[in-house]
């Protein structure tokens, strides 16, 4: 039995428990030294702190009620979160793996709008290891989680290389001015940048590159209906389901092959998001169907869509949407299929490159799913706990 192996304790044995404060967003500062966190994550930064130390953040009220977050430094916390220190003799990330595998909106009170209380959560019972083994478990979890947040943080920075070249190239036409000048484009190959040409021409959006097209939506592709497809519906699978704000949830069968661009219709319109695998998008959504191949490819597609601002030309309603035959008129403008043929050369080198860390996030991030309950409640014992926590202390 597993209270046999470990003594059943409240958490209110291992952990203090307090409301976060609310913040003005005076307060708030783009370069702030520390990170603010409200229910549903970090929201902010600010130069002010509330806590001096690491401390678990818990959702208090509403859809975000019990969702918990690790915060390893100074901080501040809003009053939309309840702040969980460790008692002396306890790990504090050991804490945060603790509440989220005990999954703490059950003891939320109300249904409409549910709410966290810390009389509530003092009261939960539950298996505690010694403190040499939390800090073990805390070590083998995080290097996982600390891994999967170094991914991101490369994905994200692959992301800025791609918008850095869109940009140069697509908005600012930096090549052009430069050969208008008189210049070599800056890290541009003399090949490529002979690709460009060395003037601009009027158009009905200003200035363009000579020889470039304006084209409409409608002209280079189509936003295709997803399908219905309801949360009991969906079967074991890994395949992403896409709605109007990104993933919702997972299915065994694919509707469209990836990679692909989904475009927000109901709820959350114009939203664009990129999916690098086969995916089904529900009939929140939209999907691109270009037209002609190799001269709309979905790498300029995206980007080109997110530089429309979609989301603007939704209608007004309860339930905002994004009507297609408006946002077909949206116009954008078409570079050489020549540099085109380029640009996506170039973004499928950072795409694949980007799938392929999603991928290695997904399998850790399984792992580590397979862990956390096994290790907690100590039916994967953690044999050389000292020695492994030593190494992250």
């Amino acid at each position: 039995m597993v209270s046999e192996i470990y003594p059943r304790m409240s958490l209110d044995d291992v952990a203090d428990f307090r409301n976060g404060k609310s913040i003005s967003p005076e307060r708030y500062s783009e370069d702030g030294r520390y990170p603010v966190f409200g229910a549903n994550g970090q929201i902010a930064r600010s130069n002010y702190i509330l806590n001096t130390e690491g401390v678990v953040a818990i959702g208090r009220v509403g859809a975000y009620c019990g969702s918990v977050h690790y915060i390893p430094g100074p901080s501040w916390v809003t009053d939309n979160a309840i702040v969980a220190t460790a008692k002396a003799g306890n790990n504090i990330r050991f804490l945060y793996y603790l509440f989220d595998h005990l999954e703490l909106r059950r003891t939320a009170i109300g249904s409409a709008q549910p709410l966290m209380t810390q009389g509530g959560l003092k009261v939960v019972h539950t298996v505690i290891p010694p403190v040499k083994v939390q800090e073990a478990i805390a070590c083998i979890l995080g290097a996982l989680d600390d891994k999967i947040e170094l991914n991101r943080q490369m994905n994200r920075t692959l992301e800025e290389m791609a918008q850095t070249i869109f940009k140069s190239w697509f908005v600012n036409f930096d090549p052009i001015r430069a050969k208008i000048a008189g210049q070599q484009p800056p890290r541009l190959k003399p090949e490529i940048a002979a690709l460009f040409p060395d003037a601009f021409e009027d158009s009905v959006l200003g200035k363009i590159p000579k020889g470039w097209r304006i084209k409409t939506i409608g002209d280079v592709c189509d936003l295709a209906y997803g399908k219905a497809l309801k949360a009991d519906q969906r079967q074991p699978g890994i395949v992403p389901v896409m709605g109007s704000n990104g993933q919702v949830g997972l299915h065994n069968e694919a509707l469209v092959k990836g990679p692909g661009i989904v475009v927000g219709r109901k709820g959350n319109p114009g939203t664009i998001t990129w999916v690098n695998s086969d995916f089904f998008p529900i009939d929140t959504a939209f999907y691109v169907v270009p037209h002609g191949g190799d001269d709309h490819p979905l790498t300029y597609l995206f980007y080109a869509l997110e530089k429309l601002s979609l989301a603007n030309l939704s209608a007004d309603s309860a339930v905002p949407g994004l009507n297609r035959n408006i946002a077909y008129r949206s116009e954008m403008v078409i570079p050489d299929r020549s540099i085109l043929e380029l640009f996506d050369k170039h973004l499928m080198t950072i795409r694949n490159r980007q799938s392929t860390i999603e991928e290695e996030s997904s399998t850790l991030s399984t792992i580590r799913n397979t862990l956390l309950p096994k290790l907690i409640s100590g039916e994967l014992r953690v044999p050389d706990a000292e020695r492994i926590a030593g190494r992250c202390t």
